[in-house]
Protein backbone atom coordinates (compact mmCIF):
# COMPACT_ATOMS: atom_id res chain seq x y z
CA UNK A 1 0.00 0.00 0.00
CA UNK A 2 1.47 3.32 -1.07
CA UNK A 3 1.51 6.34 1.22
CA UNK A 4 -0.56 9.39 0.36
CA UNK A 5 1.78 12.15 -0.80
CA UNK A 6 -0.72 14.80 -1.93
CA UNK A 7 -4.16 15.36 -0.45
CA UNK A 8 -6.68 17.86 -1.80
CA UNK A 9 -9.70 18.70 0.38
CA UNK A 10 -12.70 20.82 -0.61
CA UNK A 11 -10.83 22.76 -3.29
CA UNK A 12 -12.66 25.56 -5.11
CA UNK A 13 -11.24 28.05 -7.58
CA UNK A 14 -13.37 30.99 -8.67
CA UNK A 15 -11.94 33.59 -11.04
CA UNK A 16 -13.22 37.12 -10.50
CA UNK A 17 -13.02 40.18 -8.24
CA UNK A 18 -14.77 38.69 -5.22
CA UNK A 19 -14.63 34.86 -5.33
CA UNK A 20 -15.96 34.28 -1.82
CA UNK A 21 -19.16 36.17 -2.62
CA UNK A 22 -19.99 33.49 -5.17
CA UNK A 23 -19.86 30.59 -2.70
CA UNK A 24 -23.52 30.94 -1.58
CA UNK A 25 -24.62 30.60 -5.22
CA UNK A 26 -22.57 27.42 -5.55
CA UNK A 27 -24.15 26.05 -2.38
CA UNK A 28 -27.58 26.80 -3.88
CA UNK A 29 -26.70 24.55 -6.82
CA UNK A 30 -26.30 27.25 -9.45
CA UNK A 31 -24.51 26.09 -12.58
CA UNK A 32 -21.21 27.43 -13.86
CA UNK A 33 -23.00 29.27 -16.69
CA UNK A 34 -25.62 30.74 -14.35
CA UNK A 35 -22.94 32.05 -11.98
CA UNK A 36 -21.03 33.61 -14.88
CA UNK A 37 -24.19 35.31 -16.17
CA UNK A 38 -25.21 36.62 -12.73
CA UNK A 39 -21.86 37.66 -11.28
CA UNK A 40 -19.23 37.74 -14.03
CA UNK A 41 -17.22 35.17 -12.05
CA UNK A 42 -15.94 31.94 -13.59
CA UNK A 43 -16.00 28.73 -11.56
CA UNK A 44 -12.76 26.94 -12.40
CA UNK A 45 -12.82 24.13 -9.83
CA UNK A 46 -15.73 22.89 -7.78
CA UNK A 47 -15.21 20.93 -4.54
CA UNK A 48 -12.24 18.82 -5.59
CA UNK A 49 -11.30 16.05 -3.16
CA UNK A 50 -8.60 13.53 -4.03
CA UNK A 51 -5.50 11.73 -2.81
CA UNK A 52 -2.38 11.05 -4.86
CA UNK A 53 -0.13 8.23 -3.72
CA UNK A 54 3.65 8.37 -3.51
CA UNK A 55 5.28 6.85 -6.60
CA UNK A 56 2.16 6.63 -8.78
CA UNK A 57 1.48 8.15 -12.17
CA UNK A 58 -1.76 10.04 -11.62
CA UNK A 59 -3.41 11.32 -14.79
CA UNK A 60 -5.87 14.22 -14.74
CA UNK A 61 -7.88 14.51 -17.91
CA UNK A 62 -10.86 16.23 -19.40
CA UNK A 63 -11.94 18.33 -22.35
CA UNK A 64 -10.77 21.90 -22.89
CA UNK A 65 -12.12 24.09 -20.10
CA UNK A 66 -12.64 21.19 -17.68
CA UNK A 67 -10.20 22.64 -15.14
CA UNK A 68 -7.34 20.15 -15.45
CA UNK A 69 -4.55 22.71 -16.01
CA UNK A 70 -6.02 24.93 -13.31
CA UNK A 71 -5.89 22.02 -10.89
CA UNK A 72 -2.27 21.03 -11.54
CA UNK A 73 -1.14 24.63 -10.99
CA UNK A 74 -2.56 24.51 -7.48
CA UNK A 75 -0.11 21.82 -6.40
CA UNK A 76 2.88 24.15 -6.57
CA UNK A 77 0.78 27.27 -5.91
CA UNK A 78 1.18 28.88 -9.28
CA UNK A 79 -2.54 29.38 -8.61
CA UNK A 80 -3.98 29.78 -5.10
CA UNK A 81 -7.38 28.26 -4.33
CA UNK A 82 -10.38 30.37 -3.41
CA UNK A 83 -11.35 27.79 -0.78
CA UNK A 84 -9.81 24.49 0.28
CA UNK A 85 -6.66 22.80 1.45
CA UNK A 86 -3.69 21.17 -0.27
CA UNK A 87 -1.42 18.97 1.80
CA UNK A 88 1.91 17.67 0.49
CA UNK A 89 3.31 15.03 2.84
CA UNK A 90 1.19 16.55 5.58
CA UNK A 91 2.34 20.12 4.97
CA UNK A 92 -0.35 22.67 4.11
CA UNK A 93 1.20 24.47 1.13
CA UNK A 94 -1.15 27.42 1.68
CA UNK A 95 0.69 28.15 4.93
CA UNK A 96 4.11 28.38 3.29
CA UNK A 97 5.73 31.80 3.36
CA UNK A 98 7.43 33.31 0.32
CA UNK A 99 10.85 31.83 1.05
CA UNK A 100 9.43 28.44 2.09
CA UNK A 101 7.35 28.31 -1.09
CA UNK A 102 10.41 29.12 -3.14
CA UNK A 103 12.33 26.23 -1.56
CA UNK A 104 9.32 23.97 -1.98
CA UNK A 105 9.20 24.68 -5.72
CA UNK A 106 12.95 24.25 -6.11
CA UNK A 107 13.26 20.93 -4.34
CA UNK A 108 9.89 19.19 -4.03
CA UNK A 109 8.23 19.66 -7.42
CA UNK A 110 9.42 20.05 -11.02
CA UNK A 111 7.26 20.92 -14.00
CA UNK A 112 7.34 19.94 -17.69
CA UNK A 113 5.41 22.29 -19.95
CA UNK A 114 3.51 21.73 -23.20
CA UNK A 115 5.62 24.20 -25.17
CA UNK A 116 8.93 23.04 -23.73
CA UNK A 117 9.73 26.32 -21.90
CA UNK A 118 13.42 26.25 -22.86
CA UNK A 119 15.74 29.25 -22.83
CA UNK A 120 16.49 29.77 -26.56
CA UNK A 121 19.84 31.50 -25.99
CA UNK A 122 21.16 28.80 -23.64
CA UNK A 123 22.80 25.55 -24.68
CA UNK A 124 21.00 22.27 -24.08
CA UNK A 125 23.19 21.35 -21.10
CA UNK A 126 22.66 24.76 -19.49
CA UNK A 127 18.91 24.44 -19.97
CA UNK A 128 18.94 21.06 -18.20
CA UNK A 129 21.14 22.43 -15.40
CA UNK A 130 18.90 25.48 -14.80
CA UNK A 131 17.10 24.08 -11.78
CA UNK A 132 20.39 23.20 -10.12
CA UNK A 133 21.67 26.71 -10.84
CA UNK A 134 18.65 28.13 -9.02
CA UNK A 135 19.43 25.78 -6.11
CA UNK A 136 22.93 27.26 -5.91
CA UNK A 137 24.84 24.19 -7.13
CA UNK A 138 28.26 25.07 -8.56
CA UNK A 139 28.73 25.01 -12.33
CA UNK A 140 30.95 21.93 -12.58
CA UNK A 141 28.61 19.76 -10.50
CA UNK A 142 25.42 20.93 -12.15
CA UNK A 143 26.76 20.46 -15.69
CA UNK A 144 28.00 16.97 -14.80
CA UNK A 145 24.57 16.04 -13.43
CA UNK A 146 22.84 17.60 -16.43
CA UNK A 147 25.05 15.48 -18.68
CA UNK A 148 23.92 12.33 -16.87
CA UNK A 149 20.27 13.15 -17.47
CA UNK A 150 20.89 14.04 -21.10
CA UNK A 151 22.43 10.61 -21.53
CA UNK A 152 19.44 9.05 -19.77
CA UNK A 153 16.92 10.65 -22.15
CA UNK A 154 19.00 9.77 -25.21
CA UNK A 155 20.51 13.19 -25.93
CA UNK A 156 24.16 12.52 -25.20
CA UNK A 157 26.20 14.47 -27.75
CA UNK A 158 23.69 17.35 -27.98
CA UNK A 159 25.04 19.24 -24.96
CA UNK A 160 26.23 22.33 -26.82
CA UNK A 161 23.35 22.52 -29.29
CA UNK A 162 20.67 25.20 -28.90
CA UNK A 163 16.93 24.47 -28.67
CA UNK A 164 16.28 25.82 -32.17
CA UNK A 165 18.62 23.15 -33.55
CA UNK A 166 16.53 20.33 -32.07
CA UNK A 167 13.31 18.67 -33.18
CA UNK A 168 10.16 19.04 -31.10
CA UNK A 169 10.65 15.62 -29.57
CA UNK A 170 14.26 16.38 -28.69
CA UNK A 171 13.25 19.68 -27.11
CA UNK A 172 10.71 17.89 -24.94
CA UNK A 173 13.38 15.41 -23.88
CA UNK A 174 15.45 18.40 -22.77
CA UNK A 175 12.46 19.64 -20.79
CA UNK A 176 12.04 16.24 -19.18
CA UNK A 177 15.75 16.00 -18.33
CA UNK A 178 15.61 19.48 -16.79
CA UNK A 179 12.68 18.49 -14.58
CA UNK A 180 14.38 15.27 -13.46
CA UNK A 181 17.76 16.89 -12.88
CA UNK A 182 16.67 18.58 -9.64
CA UNK A 183 15.81 15.22 -8.03
CA UNK A 184 12.37 16.57 -7.14
CA UNK A 185 10.07 13.86 -5.81
CA UNK A 186 7.00 15.12 -7.68
CA UNK A 187 6.85 15.72 -11.42
CA UNK A 188 4.07 17.89 -12.84
CA UNK A 189 3.48 17.39 -16.56
CA UNK A 190 0.91 19.71 -18.14
CA UNK A 191 -0.06 18.45 -21.62
CA UNK A 192 3.66 17.69 -21.94
CA UNK A 193 3.40 15.62 -25.13
CA UNK A 194 0.40 17.19 -26.84
CA UNK A 195 2.46 19.49 -29.09
CA UNK A 196 4.32 16.52 -30.58
CA UNK A 197 3.34 14.59 -33.68
CA UNK A 198 1.89 11.09 -33.04
CA UNK A 199 5.05 9.02 -33.59
CA UNK A 200 7.26 11.24 -31.40
CA UNK A 201 4.49 11.41 -28.82
CA UNK A 202 4.39 7.62 -28.61
CA UNK A 203 8.16 7.50 -28.21
CA UNK A 204 8.01 10.03 -25.37
CA UNK A 205 5.32 7.97 -23.66
CA UNK A 206 7.55 4.90 -23.95
CA UNK A 207 10.45 6.82 -22.43
CA UNK A 208 8.36 8.12 -19.54
CA UNK A 209 7.12 4.59 -18.76
CA UNK A 210 10.68 3.27 -18.88
CA UNK A 211 11.99 6.06 -16.64
CA UNK A 212 9.16 5.65 -14.15
CA UNK A 213 9.93 1.93 -13.77
CA UNK A 214 13.38 2.96 -12.52
CA UNK A 215 12.69 6.23 -10.68
CA UNK A 216 9.27 5.70 -9.04
CA UNK A 217 8.54 9.43 -8.99
CA UNK A 218 5.11 10.78 -8.18
CA UNK A 219 3.96 11.99 -11.60
CA UNK A 220 0.88 14.13 -12.13
CA UNK A 221 0.16 14.10 -15.84
CA UNK A 222 -2.40 16.32 -17.57
CA UNK A 223 -3.88 15.25 -20.90
CA UNK A 224 -7.05 15.49 -22.97
CA UNK A 225 -6.17 12.23 -24.75
CA UNK A 226 -7.78 9.17 -23.19
CA UNK A 227 -5.51 6.72 -25.02
CA UNK A 228 -2.51 8.50 -23.49
CA UNK A 229 -4.16 8.49 -20.06
CA UNK A 230 -4.90 4.78 -20.25
CA UNK A 231 -1.35 4.01 -21.33
CA UNK A 232 0.43 6.08 -18.68
CA UNK A 233 -1.83 6.25 -15.65
CA UNK A 234 -1.90 4.07 -12.58
CA UNK A 235 -5.08 6.00 -11.82
CA UNK A 236 -7.08 8.51 -13.82
CA UNK A 237 -9.17 11.46 -12.64
CA UNK A 238 -11.76 12.81 -15.09
CA UNK A 239 -12.92 16.41 -14.79
CA UNK A 240 -15.99 18.03 -16.32
CA UNK A 241 -16.76 21.73 -15.92
CA UNK A 242 -14.44 21.95 -12.92
CA UNK A 243 -15.99 18.96 -11.16
CA UNK A 244 -14.34 15.61 -10.44
CA UNK A 245 -16.53 13.02 -12.16
CA UNK A 246 -14.58 9.79 -11.56
CA UNK A 247 -11.26 8.62 -10.16
CA UNK A 248 -9.97 5.08 -10.63
CA UNK A 249 -7.54 2.74 -12.36
CA UNK A 250 -7.77 2.59 -16.17
CA UNK A 251 -9.69 -0.70 -16.24
CA UNK A 252 -12.34 0.74 -13.92
CA UNK A 253 -12.73 3.87 -16.04
CA UNK A 254 -13.13 1.73 -19.17
CA UNK A 255 -15.38 -1.00 -17.84
CA UNK A 256 -17.35 0.80 -15.12
CA UNK A 257 -17.83 4.44 -16.19
CA UNK A 258 -19.42 6.50 -13.43
CA UNK A 259 -21.94 8.29 -15.64
CA UNK A 260 -23.01 9.03 -19.21
CA UNK A 261 -20.24 11.63 -19.61
CA UNK A 262 -17.48 9.15 -18.81
CA UNK A 263 -19.18 6.47 -20.88
CA UNK A 264 -19.21 8.80 -23.89
CA UNK A 265 -15.57 9.64 -23.19
CA UNK A 266 -14.46 6.01 -23.35
CA UNK A 267 -16.80 4.91 -26.15
CA UNK A 268 -14.29 5.16 -29.00
CA UNK A 269 -11.25 3.80 -27.17
CA UNK A 270 -9.55 0.81 -28.78
CA UNK A 271 -10.11 -1.52 -25.84
CA UNK A 272 -8.07 -4.30 -27.43
CA UNK A 273 -4.98 -2.11 -27.08
CA UNK A 274 -5.86 -0.71 -23.67
CA UNK A 275 -6.92 -3.80 -21.71
CA UNK A 276 -4.98 -6.90 -20.77
CA UNK A 277 -6.23 -10.45 -20.33
CA UNK A 278 -5.94 -10.01 -16.57
CA UNK A 279 -8.40 -7.08 -16.71
CA UNK A 280 -11.25 -9.10 -18.21
CA UNK A 281 -10.65 -12.82 -17.60
CA UNK A 282 -13.20 -14.90 -15.68
CA UNK A 283 -12.49 -17.46 -12.93
CA UNK A 284 -11.08 -20.64 -14.48
CA UNK A 285 -12.82 -23.92 -15.12
CA UNK A 286 -11.72 -26.94 -13.14
CA UNK A 287 -8.01 -27.74 -12.90
CA UNK A 288 -7.47 -31.46 -13.44
CA UNK A 289 -4.33 -33.08 -12.05
CA UNK A 290 -5.22 -36.80 -11.93
CA UNK A 291 -2.89 -39.31 -13.55
CA UNK A 292 -5.56 -41.70 -14.86
CA UNK A 293 -8.67 -41.33 -16.99
CA UNK A 294 -10.88 -42.52 -14.15
CA UNK A 295 -9.20 -40.16 -11.73
CA UNK A 296 -9.76 -37.26 -14.10
CA UNK A 297 -13.46 -38.12 -14.43
CA UNK A 298 -13.78 -38.28 -10.66
CA UNK A 299 -12.19 -34.84 -10.29
CA UNK A 300 -14.37 -33.36 -13.03
CA UNK A 301 -17.55 -34.42 -11.23
CA UNK A 302 -16.81 -31.56 -8.86
CA UNK A 303 -17.00 -29.12 -11.79
CA UNK A 304 -20.24 -27.70 -13.20
CA UNK A 305 -18.66 -27.42 -16.65
CA UNK A 306 -18.05 -30.05 -19.29
CA UNK A 307 -14.32 -29.43 -19.55
CA UNK A 308 -11.23 -28.92 -17.43
CA UNK A 309 -7.64 -27.80 -17.92
CA UNK A 310 -5.14 -30.60 -17.47
CA UNK A 311 -1.88 -30.14 -15.58
CA UNK A 312 0.75 -32.80 -14.91
CA UNK A 313 4.31 -32.64 -13.60
CA UNK A 314 5.35 -30.89 -16.80
CA UNK A 315 2.77 -28.15 -16.37
CA UNK A 316 -0.26 -27.24 -18.46
CA UNK A 317 -0.96 -29.74 -21.28
CA UNK A 318 -4.36 -28.97 -22.77
CA UNK A 319 -8.11 -29.22 -22.27
CA UNK A 320 -9.95 -32.37 -21.15
CA UNK A 321 -13.54 -32.82 -22.31
CA UNK A 322 -15.85 -34.76 -19.99
CA UNK A 323 -17.68 -36.20 -22.99
CA UNK A 324 -14.45 -37.60 -24.44
CA UNK A 325 -13.41 -39.23 -21.19
CA UNK A 326 -16.86 -40.72 -20.59
CA UNK A 327 -16.70 -42.44 -23.98
CA UNK A 328 -13.69 -44.48 -22.86
CA UNK A 329 -14.49 -48.19 -22.14
CA UNK A 330 -14.70 -49.04 -18.42
CA UNK A 331 -11.70 -51.32 -18.83
CA UNK A 332 -9.55 -48.29 -19.72
CA UNK A 333 -10.40 -46.09 -16.72
CA UNK A 334 -7.17 -47.07 -14.98
CA UNK A 335 -5.08 -46.11 -18.03
CA UNK A 336 -2.69 -43.21 -17.74
CA UNK A 337 -3.80 -39.94 -19.32
CA UNK A 338 -1.87 -39.19 -22.51
CA UNK A 339 -1.91 -36.77 -25.43
CA UNK A 340 -4.75 -38.73 -27.06
CA UNK A 341 -7.05 -37.82 -24.15
CA UNK A 342 -6.65 -34.04 -24.25
CA UNK A 343 -6.93 -31.36 -26.90
CA UNK A 344 -4.09 -28.89 -27.35
CA UNK A 345 -5.37 -25.44 -26.41
CA UNK A 346 -2.89 -22.57 -26.11
CA UNK A 347 -2.43 -20.93 -22.76
CA UNK A 348 -2.24 -17.13 -22.66
CA UNK A 349 -0.48 -14.72 -20.33
CA UNK A 350 -2.50 -12.50 -17.98
CA UNK A 351 -0.27 -9.60 -19.07
CA UNK A 352 -1.03 -9.99 -22.79
CA UNK A 353 -3.00 -7.22 -24.48
CA UNK A 354 -6.37 -8.37 -25.76
CA UNK A 355 -5.38 -7.59 -29.35
CA UNK A 356 -2.58 -10.16 -29.04
CA UNK A 357 -4.92 -13.01 -28.10
CA UNK A 358 -7.90 -12.30 -30.35
CA UNK A 359 -6.88 -14.83 -33.08
CA UNK A 360 -6.41 -17.71 -30.62
CA UNK A 361 -9.58 -16.83 -28.72
CA UNK A 362 -11.69 -16.81 -31.87
CA UNK A 363 -10.15 -20.03 -33.18
CA UNK A 364 -11.67 -22.28 -30.49
CA UNK A 365 -15.10 -22.76 -28.97
CA UNK A 366 -13.57 -23.27 -25.54
CA UNK A 367 -12.20 -20.50 -23.32
CA UNK A 368 -8.42 -20.16 -23.33
CA UNK A 369 -6.69 -20.86 -20.01
CA UNK A 370 -4.77 -17.94 -18.52
CA UNK A 371 -1.41 -19.19 -17.28
CA UNK A 372 0.95 -17.03 -15.22
CA UNK A 373 4.75 -17.04 -15.48
CA UNK A 374 4.96 -19.68 -12.73
CA UNK A 375 2.67 -22.04 -14.60
CA UNK A 376 -0.37 -21.41 -12.39
CA UNK A 377 -3.94 -21.30 -13.71
CA UNK A 378 -5.25 -17.76 -13.13
CA UNK A 379 -8.47 -17.66 -15.17
CA UNK A 380 -9.97 -18.16 -18.60
CA UNK A 381 -10.92 -15.99 -21.56
CA UNK A 382 -13.85 -16.93 -23.78
CA UNK A 383 -15.08 -15.61 -27.10
CA UNK A 384 -18.26 -14.31 -25.45
CA UNK A 385 -16.29 -12.44 -22.77
CA UNK A 386 -14.02 -10.91 -25.40
CA UNK A 387 -17.00 -9.87 -27.53
CA UNK A 388 -18.72 -8.22 -24.55
CA UNK A 389 -15.66 -6.23 -23.57
CA UNK A 390 -14.65 -5.15 -27.08
CA UNK A 391 -18.26 -4.35 -27.89
CA UNK A 392 -18.30 -1.69 -25.20
CA UNK A 393 -20.26 -3.57 -22.56
CA UNK A 394 -19.70 -2.12 -19.10
CA UNK A 395 -19.38 -4.32 -16.06
CA UNK A 396 -18.28 -4.25 -12.44
CA UNK A 397 -14.55 -4.69 -11.86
Amino acid sequence: MRDTQIQVDGLYKIFGKDPISVMPLIEQGKTKDEILAETGHTVGLLDINLQIQKGETFVIMGLSGSGKSTLIRHFNRLIDPSVGQILVEGTDVMQLGKKELQEFRRHKMSMVFQRFGLMPHWSVVDNVAYGLKVQGIDKTERRAKAQEWLNTVGLGGYEEQYPSQLSGGQQQRVGLARALCTDAEILLMDEAFSALDPLIRSEMQDQLIELQEKLHKTIIFITHDLDEALRLGDRIAILKDGMLVQVGPPVEILLSPADDYVEAFVKDVNRARALTVDNVMKPPAYRVTAETIGGALKQMKNSTGDYGYYFNKDGYQGILLKETLESVPPTSLDDQLNAENWQVLPGISPDALLEEVIPDTLATEYPLPVIDDKGGLKGELSRDCLADVLGGKSRSV
